[in-house]
């Protein structure tokens, strides 16, 4: 299965499962195994294989065992300015500033926002 933005979270997790458990039985490990090379227990690689959330560390650890940690790279790319964001600013971004109106909610039409205490 494809993972595509419309997917449930559900349905990206069980993908992910499976293609965890696809690479550790392509490396010839066992669950047991690949919990005490990776350092987290079995139990949680039982978990991560079934689609089930595990904390972001334990799956950080069992993609290293299984050689894949070098992948995330692809994942998120460190940030890199723009051309015309280092002309404009000399440096890169370090905050959103929310005086432009870029990035900000939109405004529901209430006009703006007053304490109530002007009414």
């Amino acid at each position: 299965m494809k993972i595509t933005e419309n997917l449930a979270d559900t349905a990206v997790l069980a993908e992910l499962g499976r293609r965890v458990a696809h690479r550790r039985v392509e490396a010839g490990l066992t669950q047991d195994a690949l919990a005490r090379e990776s350092g987290v227990s079995k139990r949680t690689v039982e978990r991560l294989e079934a689609g089930n959330s595990v904390q972001l560390t334990s799956l950080v650890r069992v993609l290293r065992m299984l050689g894949l940690l070098g992948k995330l790279e692809a994942l998120l790319p460190p940030a890199v300015p723009g051309p015309m964001e280092l002309l404009e600013r000399g440096r890169a971004r370090r905050r959103v500033r929310h005086g432009t109106g870029r990035g900000r909610a939109r405004d529901s039409g209430r006009g703006e926002w007053t304490w109530g205490d002007d009414t």
